[in-house]
């Protein structure tokens, strides 16, 4: 009887253990957002949305204002249709704009929302249309890539001669 005893509390304490394991590689993950604030949607549309995924959080000033609810092609437009929960206690105006950052170097995107200066704040349904795509760095390298190549093809254009060297110039010692 002792045994079985000591048998189930040891396994209530491994189930307890496994589910904190779990909880917490959601929450690492950005899988699992436990917020209980009542919310809005808004939408807004990117040329390129780089490697944003739902679920990712949208800031403000660094402060996590909401979350990225689903992504969508919108094949009239050619462009991508992002829809945002945002938290109803954070209002934005109207004319505020989004941007797709990065945390740190290779870390993961997030939204930026910048706060305009209209009077009239933002309702559930909008469209924000001041956007700004990610920075893809694979288009950063090719471009540098390309600019260098077109640099280094002028290496046979004629140099102008060096200046000479004006004569009251101190001799240096070696």
């Amino acid at each position: 009887m002792e045994r079985s005893k000591n048998d189930v509390w040891v396994g209530l304490f491994v189930l307890v253990g496994a589910a904190a394991l779990l909880f917490l590689a959601l929450q690492s993950a950005n899988l699992l957002s436990l917020s209980f604030q009542p919310t809005y949607r808004v939408t807004a549309k990117f040329d390129n949305i780089g490697g944003l995924k739902p679920q990712a959080a949208v800031r403000s000033a660094g402060v996590v204002v909401g979350r990225v609810e689903s992504i969508s092609f919108d094949d009239k437009s050619y462009q991508a249709r992002v829809t945002l929960e945002l938290e109803r206690r954070y209002q934005f105006p109207k004319d505020s704009s989004l941007k797709i950052l990065t945390s740190g170097l290779l870390g993961e995107q997030y939204i930026g929302v910048e706060a305009g200066a209209e009077e009239k704040n933002l309702a559930p349904g909008d469209t924000i249309t001041t956007t700004q795509s990610a920075v893809v760095l694979e288009n950063l390298i090719g471009q540098f890539l390309y600019n260098r190549a077109a640099e280094g093809g002028n290496n046979n254009a004629p140099q102008a001669p060096a200046a000479p060297a004006p004569k009251n110039a101190p001799a240096t010692r070696k």
